[in-house]
């Protein structure tokens, strides 16, 4: 898996015309021409900038081109990286559950629901989190213009720390992204190894 860094000035903003998830969305997708037959096979998170600049996280499977405008760094991400038991993690999810009659997708809000569908659903993603570590430092929607109306998305940011309980499904989370909303900047899992006692 590769690392990279997108970092955007103020007029490459401008030129690219970023305003909205979308506009980030098709700067990202332009970095990877889509082979045939494959899937999206990289994953990003908007990290938000300064007035003068705007930095995007990008997870890949293979190298982005060179962009014409902005600068990219990559590093490849060695293999024990993964291999630690603890790490603290920051993630942007889009949190839904679908409805048990009518398969309607329905938003989670409120800090108690969110807090409650992350540590319910975290072992399917091969790994555990205490409720105590566990912090929401934003949520609400995100909306934008597509070719066929308007999208709007339910959103929030955790951040705490993991202990993983399945190596492999945890590899998988990491890789692939977790939740819905992944083309528009949802589910990448941030990681850092931690060698101190986490309790779950």
């Amino acid at each position: 898996m590769i690392a990279s860094i997108l970092t955007l000035s103020r007029p490459d903003c401008k030129i690219l015309k970023i305003t909205d998830p979308y506009s980030i969305h098709r700067v990202i997708y332009s970095l990877f021409p889509k082979p045939e037959d494959k899937n999206r096979d990289f994953l990003f998170a908007d990290k938000g900038g300064n007035f003068n600049e705007r930095r995007i996280l990008i997870l890949s499977k293979r190298s982005p081109l060179q962009p014409e405008h902005g600068i990219i760094e990559s590093k490849e991400i060695p293999e024990s990286f993964l291999s630690w038991d603890l790490y603290g993690f920051e993630i942007r999810l889009n949190p839904v559950k679908r409805e048990k009659t009518g398969g309607k997708i329905l938003p989670i809000r409120g800090r108690e629901n969110l807090l409650e569908w992350f540590c319910s659903k975290s072992e399917s993603w091969g790994f555990t989190t205490g409720r105590e570590s566990l912090q929401i430092q934003s949520s609400g929607i995100q909306t934008f213009e597509k070719q066929d109306g308007l999208v709007t998305q339910n959103m929030a940011t955790f951040i705490g720390r993991l202990k993983v309980s399945d190596r492999p499904r945890f590899i998988k989370s990491f890789e692939e992204g977790i939740g819905r909303g992944k083309s528009f900047g949802f589910g990448l899992l941030e990681i850092l190894p931690l060698r101190e006692q986490l309790n779950t």
